[in-house]
């Protein structure tokens, strides 16, 4: 019955060795796992940010997707009035 116990108390004094250890990997594994979060709603807000410069980029291209007045162009291509009425005979513009 002494050895019985005596190997008792030695086991219970190992398992308690085992669980202190234990609670300390979970405490660190704790701090890592906030640290992970943290990092994953970095990562999360920058996503959000990328939606926000798309919307900026779309608002700026809808000017490029309007076609400009036929006194636009020639202004925009250093064209005289006699060169745009020139190409009008030969090309005629449709209006949209």
């Amino acid at each position: 019955m002494g050895f019985r116990t005596l190997a008792i108390e030695k086991r219970s004094s190992e398992v308690r060795t085992v669980l202190s250890a234990v609670k300390t990997e979970f405490g660190k594994f704790g701090e890592v796992l906030d640290k992970v979060k943290k990092q994953l709603d970095t990562a999360s807000r920058s996503i959000d940010q990328t939606g926000t410069r798309l919307r900026a980029i779309k608002r700026k291209l809808r000017s490029v997707e309007e076609l400009p007045t036929d006194r636009d162009a020639t202004a925009l291509l250093g064209l005289t009035a006699v060169d745009s009425i020139d190409d009008e005979d030969e090309n005629p513009v449709q209006p949209p």
